[in-house]
């Protein structure tokens, strides 16, 4: 994932990448929702053939591979215009996949609300008993059911994959459940550092899981007093928090690394990407260290 590069060029950064992190080969890009697209003009490739084979052929001369689009949003937003942006940016996203070939798009479930999105997760206050499923039955599946078949349609072989993201819709094992259930054409996309904070094991959980179909690679650390104090909960973030992301390998053991791609590869993942979002290490710093370990855990696995 090179969205922690945002602000430089495509080349620049399909150039840094071969010569820091060489056994980094296969490329995620932001396509839409909430990123900035800088690396993946969706509109224009979607438009102009010749711009997508010169954009793509400027990735492939370098040595990488496209392995997925992400377009990460809310498209059950209850401001009704971005709730519509990120639906058609997610939609397009899979046209364009579909032209490119690649089989993977990533996506969030959204969250809907009254006036704005409304994470319910076991609420005690009377407004927010039951209202993830009120949430699921009246918003999120008739969304998913109707965006899986449109995806089945304009691209039979791609897998969307819904990260889960806590203050989403889907964030664990039974949430994702009640996703799966409405389209085969929807697996996870599991980030280790969302069920380190929220004290899932996700080892346990990626072997749970109905289909999961990729994964996004990242740390987490905590500091000890605050969340003696004030707990994972807490909404001061990351500046004051109990907890931080990190790059891989600062909260967990490399050995503990390799255990999770296994646990992937036994579940059929082929490709899984680094996302840096330590705020305290440069990502040019962090993104070298995670490369190393998991180059660690091929070099082992030989």
């Amino acid at each position: 994932m090179i969205e922690a590069f945002g602000e430089r060029p495509l080349d620049a950064v399909l150039a840094w990448l071969s010569d820091a992190a060489p056994a980094i080969t296969d490329l995620e890009l932001a396509s839409g929702g909430y990123p900035p697209t800088t690396h993946c003009d969706r509109t224009l490739l979607l438009r102009d053939a010749a711009a997508r084979g010169r954009w793509r052929r400027g990735i492939e001369d370098r040595g990488f591979r496209i392995a997925a689009l992400n377009a990460w949003g809310n498209p059950l937003d209850p401001d009704g215009e971005l709730a519509r942006r990120h639906d058609a940016d997610l939609r397009e996203t899979v046209l364009l996949a579909a032209e490119l070939g690649v089989d993977r798009v990533l996506a969030l479930a959204g969250c809907p609300g009254d006036v704005r999105p409304r994470f319910a997760a076991g609420g005690w206050l009377p407004y927010l008993e039951r209202e993830h499923e009120r949430q699921w039955q009246e918003v999120g599946a008739p969304y998913w059911t109707e965006l899986a078949e449109f995806a089945r349609r304009e691209h039979p072989e791609c897998m969307i994959c819904i990260e889960l993201h806590p203050g989403t819709l889907v964030y664990n094992l039974e949430t994702f459940s009640e996703l799966a259930a409405v389209g085969d054409n929807l697996a996870a996309n599991v980030d280790p550092s969302h069920c380190f904070w929220t004290q899932m094991d996700p080892l346990a959980v990626v072997a749970e899981l109905p289909r999961v179909g990729y994964a996004h690679l990242k740390d987490v650390l905590f500091d000890e007093r605050n969340l003696s104090l004030n707990g994972v909960l807490d909404h001061r973030w990351p500046e004051a928090a109990p907890w931080r992301f990190a790059a891989v390998g600062r909260g967990h053991e490399a050995s503990w690394w390799h255990a999770f791609l296994d646990a992937l590869a036994a579940r059929g993942v082929e490709t899984a990407a680094i996302e840096h979002e330590d705020p305290l290490v440069p990502a040019e710093e962090g993104i070298v260290e995670a490369a190393n370990v998991f180059a660690g855990a091929v070099e082992n696995a030989a």
